[in-house]
């Protein structure tokens, strides 16, 4: 029953799951189409990869227990470090936050550069091996197909297909899972889903500057928000500068040079506009769109085949703007190892329905933020439109109030739940800095 685990995707998801499978399995195989040791460049298979992304505090936490010392050795790579409270600049509507300590630990890694990491930490563990190159045809099945036994795949390009057995499969493909459509084939119901369209879009280059415009800060993020709903992630890597645009419902920033800057010079923070306008332009401007946010529920499923399970993307797909897909990922991962430690195989139902106690709040943070745009559809509850409008109190508050941000920014990194900005302390505080007319 422990003899063999394969896991699809060697995404993040994907190795904590073999990192977590490695704890309780004698071999864990991690199969992939795309090339990956040695790889440093973004991926065929992780399109957003070339984009700025963020590991929360929580992630860092999480990744930083099942691989000691990880941090360090980011750091000691020449990756910037830092507080997310004091040297990152938020701004939202043009006016930044407060700054103020949190003792929460970010690193300003790009994608690569972080999953490169940690790709070598799994890869480095006796009991794993990669299969790269290789594309995942389908499932393999019992005849009465309650349990899966493997899966079929065969080399890129030319090559036979070959049959992996195993006693558990983890599907960490990410946004393009084929599982939904795997368990309609093997006769099974499909998940029902969730989905807010937002209509994202992330366009990205990499620049060098004539001295650094940050100093000890690490990146400038500008948020986008219903009255200025272009966006920016303007970061410090180890020699060069990623800025990121983002837009919302089909808005998106031009791939050429004048109408670029013309993006940038639009948004309510003009200090990225200062830094790049005049400043060396080191690769292609890409593109990358983000349709909707998707969350299926697996748990919500009476019946569903015994040896596999869905990690990831593959489950929810968070709007990339508010960094959580990674850290939901490594908590996962957490999550995973809980039902492992009873013998056997995992019962997907009761793994599906602690992963969806993962998943509430950060898609409740998500999905709702995307709901305060007029544009987006989807249902808005009393709740939301009450929450909404409390978080555009409580960043203006922000403004004036480190206390606030600090709070902000735990609730943000997944470290305290939304209700800690709700208690009667801090519900006053937001109250005192509200213009009079609010408070009237």
């Amino acid at each position: 029953m422990r003899n063999r685990a394969v896991v699809l995707g060697g995404g993040m998801a994907g190795l904590v799951a073999a990192k977590v499978l490695s704890e309780q399995f004698e071999e864990v195989l991690l199969v992939d189409r795309d090339q990956l040791a040695g790889v440093a460049d973004p991926r065929r298979g992780v399109p957003q990869g070339a984009h700025a992304h963020g590991l929360l505090a929580k992630g860092q936490e999480v990744l930083e227990g099942m691989f000691p010392g990880l941090t360090r050795e980011l750091a000691d790579a020449g990756i910037p470090t830092g507080d997310m409270g004091v040297n990152l600049r938020w701004y939202f509507n043009g006016h930044r936050l407060q700054p103020k300590a949190t003792g929460l630990k970010v690193i300003s890694a790009t994608r690569p550069e972080l999953e490169g990491a940690v790709r070598a930490r799994v890869q480095a563990l006796p009991n794993v091996r990669f299969l790269e190159n290789h594309v995942i045809l389908s499932l393999t099945v019992t005849q009465d197909r309650s349990r899966i036994t493997g899966v079929k795949v065969a080399p890129e390009g030319e090559g036979a297909e070959v049959e992996l057995t195993a006693d558990l499969v983890v599907d960490a493909t990410g946004r393009g899972s084929r599982t939904p459509a795997w368990l309609a084939e093997l006769g099974y119901p499909r998940p029902e889903e969730d989905r807010v369209k937002i209509g994202l879009s992330y366009t990205t280059c990499h620049y060098r500057l004539r001295e650094n415009v940050l100093g000890e800060d690490m990146a400038i993020l500008c948020v986008a928000t219903p009255d200025h709903p272009r966006g920016a992630f303007f970061s410090r890597l180890n020699d060069r500068y990623l800025l990121s645009l983002t837009g919302m419902l089909g808005d998106q920033a031009p791939t050429d040079p004048e109408g670029h800057l013309a993006f940038v010079k639009s948004l309510p923070v003009p200090d990225i506009h200062e830094a790049v306008h005049d400043a060396e332009v080191l690769d292609e401007r890409v593109a990358f769109r983000y349709p909707a946010s998707v969350w299926k529920h697996f748990e919500r499923l009476t019946r569903f085949p015994l040896g596999l399970l869905v990690v990831g993307d593959g489950v929810c797909s968070f709007n990339p703007v508010y960094g959580q897909g990674m850290t939901v990922a490594a908590l996962e991962g957490l999550t995973l190892r809980e039902h492992l430690k009873g013998g056997g195989l995992p019962d997907a139902k009761a793994f599906f329905t602690d992963v969806a106690k993962v998943i509430e709040a950060p898609w409740g943070v998500a999905a709702g933020g995307d709901l305060s745009f007029p544009g987006v559809e989807g249902e808005r509850s009393e709740e939301v439109l009450m929450g909404n409008a409390y978080m555009d109190r409580l960043r203006a508050a922000a403004e004036h109030d480190g206390i606030v941000t600090a709070a902000f920014m735990r609730v943000a990194g997944l470290i305290d739940p939304v209700e800690s900005l709700m208690r009667p302390a801090m519900a006053l505080r937001v109250s005192r800095h509200q213009p009079e007319t609010q408070n009237a």
